[in-house]
């Protein structure tokens, strides 16, 4: 492999463009077609992962001769940690935004009018929220964020792509400019458990876990409602709490559940791997 943090500035825009290009390609296509069969958010999330898999497996090969797991999804024993660790610290931050509300009588948990319980679209939503986080991953601390991250250092790197990640929500329903704000900060958030593990395993399990416990609770995600318990969380405090419509990411219990977040990032039992792109930085860096 070339050592990608010795690539010219030229090199290096070329290889995130690309790499862009194929991306939202990918997506104009494939989303298009999956609409009709599947609904708008299934559709969202499996044309992001397709073609977030499809972009990371092209330039992987065309630039570095490699293949889809040197972005960090290589399957080892420290993978299966850090993949856990991400999914047991994800459903903590969600309970720690729903339960206090729910003690303190500010919100209710109640049983669905409308819509009883369903085993096989508990596992469905769950699938789905799976794959739009590996996807969403792929995409944003993938291929691109890593070359930038090699060649730019990790601190000039996470916060302009959280960025992009926070904008690329501004269309999602109901958004709001808290959500959008939260959502630059699970962009960080994501990007520093990449920085300490080397591996997308630990943010892919804190994607999949903060995004399937909302759901579960019978809460919107990012502007979508899924309902699939049979069960709703009602809020009797406004929206700025709560997040409204959009869901608890666009409220400042989520803004607050980030601080221990940050401090559970770097005192975890997180297994370091060698980011395989990131070769050429320092040890100390990644």
């Amino acid at each position: 492999m070339n050592e990608t943090w010795k690539v010219s500035r030229l090199g290096i825009v070329l290889r995130v463009g690309v790499f862009a290009f194929l991306e939202f390609g990918g997506l104009l296509l494939i989303a298009p077609l999956l609409i009709p069969i599947c609904g708008y958010f299934a559709a969202a999330a499996m044309s992001t992962f397709a073609a977030a898999a499809i972009a990371n497996a092209f330039a992987l090969r065309i630039w570095e001769r490699g293949q889809l797991t040197d972005i960090g999804l290589g399957w080892t024993r420290a993978s299966r940690v850090n993949l856990g660790l991400g999914i047991l610290s994800g459903v903590g931050a969600a309970l720690f935004v729903l339960i206090p509300p729910l003690l303190v009588r500010a919100a209710e948990f109640h049983k669905d009018s409308e819509r009883s319980f369903d085993g096989a679209s508990i596992l469905f939503v769950s699938l789905i929220v799976l794959f739009g986080a590996i996807g969403e991953e792929m995409l944003f601390r993938g291929y691109g964020f890593q070359v930038l991250m090699a060649r730019l250092g990790p601190y000039a790197t996470i916060l302009p792509v959280s960025v992009v990640f926070g904008l690329a929500h501004l269309n999602n329903v109901n958004s709001t400019t808290i959500a959008i704000v939260n959502t630059i900060g699970w962009g960080v958030v994501f990007g520093v458990a990449f920085l300490r593990s080397g591996d997308l395993w630990l943010p892919i399990g804190l994607h999949f876990g903060w995004n399937v416990t909302l759901p579960l609770f019978g809460l919107n995600l990012s502007g979508f409602k899924m309902m699939a318990t049979g069960y709703v969380m009602s809020w009797m405090t406004g929206p700025r709490w709560s997040g409204g419509e959009y869901g608890p990411e666009g409220g400042l219990l989520t803004s607050l559940v980030m601080v221990p977040l940050f401090w559970f990032l770097f005192k975890a039992p997180i297994r370091r791997q060698k980011a395989w792109l990131l070769r050429g930085m320092e040890d100390s860096e990644v």
